[in-house]
């Protein structure tokens, strides 16, 4: 069976605990027993407009850098947010924040550029918080499970 939907983690991942969480989320995703979600990463310095333009459904992914996203996450969004402008309307996303100290920064901040696109966010936004933990990974990996369900369901 051809793959009938797209899930794309558009992320910056620059340390192994991070590059652990964004594994998790595409095993998780790739895990669920489903034969119909593609699931890939980009890195968010590599990617472009009509990857989220084809995709179905979209996670972000981040640590928190001096109470913010990553610059390349945010360099994204400056590439590539008015093309997507009035043409992702709807669209399923979730956020992954891997923040040392709280997170709220980058949280208001990426709610506030999904709402300018009008994207939907499926959950609040994960926000793993503190000293590095084994949890964040079962964490990411449910967020991607749910994800992929939710869109071979077609419920997102």
């Amino acid at each position: 069976m051809p793959f009938s939907k797209s899930l794309v983690i558009i992320g910056h991942a620059p340390s192994p605990n991070t590059q652990r969480m964004v594994r998790g989320i595409l095993d998780g995703a790739n895990n669920y027993t489903n034969l119909s979600v593609q699931t890939h990463f980009i890195p968010a310095l590599d990617a472009v407009s009509s990857d989220v333009l084809n995709a179905d459904g979209v996670i972000l992914f981040t640590p928190e850098n001096l109470g913010y996203m990553s610059g390349a996450l945010k360099e994204f969004f400056d590439r590539h947010y008015y093309s997507c402008l009035n043409k992702t309307d709807g669209l399923a996303s979730a956020i992954i924040i891997r923040a040392g100290s709280d997170g709220t920064g980058t949280k208001r901040a990426l709610k506030s550029i999904l709402t300018g696109l009008r994207w939907k966010l499926v959950q609040e936004p994960l926000i793993c918080r503190g000293s590095f933990e084994p949890a964040f990974i079962s964490q990411c990996e449910a967020l991607g499970a749910s994800m992929s369900a939710g869109l071979e369901m077609g419920i997102m």
